[in-house]
């Protein structure tokens, strides 16, 4: 099957990607059809989703995990607010780092995995 260059009007095969007369690039013939064919699929992030991500990171700062003092062995006190902090408690910054970078990256998979579709 023949077609012709979309410039100079050289007579081109149909897979032909530049025009062997000007050097032009061709669009994708073979493509096209079946771009027609078939309709756009709109995709949208779950907004909801990300949202209550959002609130559990939020829950997170406020309600950050506890370890005991350096100069004390090692304890995981747990969870409190961070107005009524446990006795010679600590913010454990690297749990802390763990614990949201978990929830942020398992909210934006989450998001992706249930994304809406049109």
């Amino acid at each position: 099957m023949l077609s012709t260059c979309v410039k100079c009007g050289a007579v081109l095969e149909l897979e032909a990607r530049f025009c062997p007369q000007c050097g032009h690039p061709q669009p994708s013939r073979a493509s096209e059809g079946r771009k027609a064919q078939t309709p756009a699929i709109k995709e949208e992030m779950n907004m909801t989703i990300l949202y209550a991500m959002v609130g559990i990171l939020i829950l997170a700062v406020l309600f950050p995990p506890w370890e005991s003092p350096p100069d004390r062995s090692p304890e995981f006190l747990g969870f409190y607010p961070l107005w009524s902090r446990p006795p010679e408690g600590v913010v454990s910054h690297m749990l802390l780092i763990i614990e949201t970078s978990t929830i942020a990256i398992g909210g934006i998979y989450a998001s992706w995995l249930f994304r809406r579709r049109r």
